[in-house]
Formats: C-alpha cells, sequence, structure tokens
C-alpha cells in the first residue's frame, strides 16, 4: 500500500509557509499532520533535517518544489510545541518524531499484555517488539528508544519495571 498524499502535496504554494498568520497557521497545522502521517506510514522514529529535507515528505519532484529549510526548520519546532518532536542533540540537527506520545505506546503495550494475560511475566526488548506474539500489533518493529520511553511510563505508574538480563534488558509487567 502506498502512502496517501493529502490535496495540499499538489498545490505549489504548500511549499511556501504565508506570510498571514491564520494562513500561516492552518498551513503549518497540515504540514504537521502530513509529517506525522508519513512518519508513521514509513515507520520513521528519528532522522537528521538533512534526511528530512531531501525525503519526499518535503521535495515533491513532480511539482519540482522544496519546502526551504528553514520553513521545514519552522515546521519541525511546531511539532515540537505540540509534543510530538524531540530534538536529540542540541545543534537541532537530528530529532526524534513521534507520531504516538510514549505513555501512548505505554498504554498500547499494557493493553496487550492484560488481553493475553501476561501480567507478572517477564520479556526481553526483543521479544516485545520483534516477537512472533506481538507481529500483528501496532508496537511491533518499534523504534527501542520509542520502547524505553514507554516501558519507562509505564513504570511510573507501577505497571512494569525495567530489568536487566544477561543478555540485554527485559520488562516485568504487573
Amino acid at each position: 500500500m502506498s502512502f496517501a498524499w493529502p490535496w495540499q502535496y499538489s498545490f505549489p504554494p504548500f511549499f511556501t509557509l504565508q506570510p498571514n498568520g491564520e494562513t500561516r497557521q492552518k498551513q503549518l497545522s497540515a504540514w504537521c499532520a502530513l509529517a506525522l502521517a508519513y512518519s508513521r506510514r514509513h515507520r520513521l522514529p528519528a532522522m537528521t533535517v538533512r534526511e528530512a529535507q531531501d525525503s519526499p515528505l518535503f521535495a515533491n519532484r513532480r511539482l519540482q518544489r522544496k519546502l526551504p529549510l528553514e520553513s521545514i526548520q519552522v515546521v519541525l519546532e511546531e511539532l515540537r510545541k505540540n509534543g510530538n518532536l524531540e530534538w536529540l542533540d542540541k545543534n537541532k540537527t537530528s530529532f526524534l518524531i513521534m507520531w504516538r506520545r510514549p505513555e501512548e505506546w505505554g498504554k498500547l503495550i499494557y493493553q496487550w499484555v492484560s488481553k493475553n494475560g501476561l501480567t507478572n511475566s517477564v520479556f526481553t526488548l526483543y521479544e516485545l517488539v520483534s516477537g512472533d506474539d506481538t507481529e500483528n500489533e501496532e508496537f511491533h518493529g518499534l523504534d527501542e528508544t520509542m520502547l524505553l520511553r514507554a516501558l519507562q511510563a509505564l513504570q511510573q505508574e507501577h505497571k512494569a519495571e525495567i530489568i536487566t538480563l544477561d543478555d540485554g534488558r527485559g520488562v516485568k509487567f504487573f
């Protein structure tokens, strides 16, 4: 299944941030929704600004239009303000994009654990995101950074404990 681009993506002015405040805010909302949908569809948890700039997300080759770097940074900052992006370095060259927040991933994982009667069970991180039992779950294949954040959120709610095993890390669910 290919990605379904929104109508704005085929509209050349979309690739120029508009000066009118109200129009600009609607445009930024559309860019944020597009960035989250694209990242979710392609399962892109982290990337650099350079990768983003060169990706189809911000460069429509058919129109031969690209969102300028300064505008990309405005979109990324809007995503950060909305809680969907975290900068991974102080120079703001790489970022973690979160189409779901860690608490939301934690809730999904815990629902699966509860639904399958797996409380008081121990899993390796690998089993949780790459095991056969989770193959049809949305969190299957989740990036380890986001997985750990989700498990930390569950740990704060006293629903899980991250533990160290001989061959890596694991988690026990309560």
